[in-house]
Parts: C-alpha cells; sequence; structure tokens
C-alpha cells in the first residue's frame, strides 16, 4: 500500500497544479509590492511550476494554446507548431467526447 501512496504524490495533479500556480502567483505579487526580489522570482517559479504540473499529461486545448502563445512571443516555433498540434488534438478529444455533437 506504501507504494500506491508514494506514486501519487509523485504524478501531477491539477489540484496541486492549480494550488501552486495560485500561491506562486500571490508570493511574487507581494515580492513586488515589498520590491523583494527573491519572492517575486520565487513566486514566478512556482507559478510556472504548477502551470507545468496542470499540462502534464494533458493534451487539452488550454495547455496547448498555453504553448502556442508563449512559442510566438519568444520566436520559438516549435513550441508554437507544438503547441497548435497539442490545441487541435485537445479539440478533437473533446468533439469526440460530447455527445451532443
Amino acid at each position: 500500500m506504501s507504494s500506491n501512496n508514494k506514486d501519487s504524490t509523485t504524478e501531477p495533479s491539477k489540484v496541486s497544479g492549480q494550488f501552486h500556480s495560485a500561491k506562486g502567483t500571490v508570493v511574487e505579487t507581494i515580492g513586488d509590492l515589498a520590491g523583494s526580489t527573491s519572492w517575486s522570482e520565487s513566486g514566478s517559479k512556482e507559478h510556472s511550476t504548477g502551470e507545468a504540473e496542470l499540462c502534464r499529461g494533458n493534451a487539452g486545448p488550454p495547455c496547448g494554446k498555453k504553448n502556442t502563445v508563449v512559442g510566438a512571443i519568444t520566436g520559438d516555433r516549435e513550441q508554437e507548431t507544438s503547441g497548435n498540434v497539442q490545441h487541435e488534438k485537445g479539440q478533437a478529444q473533446q468533439n469526440l467526447n460530447n455527445p451532443s455533437s
């Protein structure tokens, strides 16, 4: 049984990802308001970690769209293209799962 607990703590979790994303945003904002670069950087890193956890293993449109936008902004065409593919794949899966379409 202990291996199940260990496995569940290492797998990506939507709740954990949302928590770390939100917590990171709060810490980053406090750092910005207080003028603390270390808090701002720490919060930004935790937010990014939470967002990555949300997207890990998820081929859904939101994560694909995020990669598309980041790739476009940074000029990374490979990430942009990968995001487009991920977004389209997620959209197709949603359409298959939607009984009304």
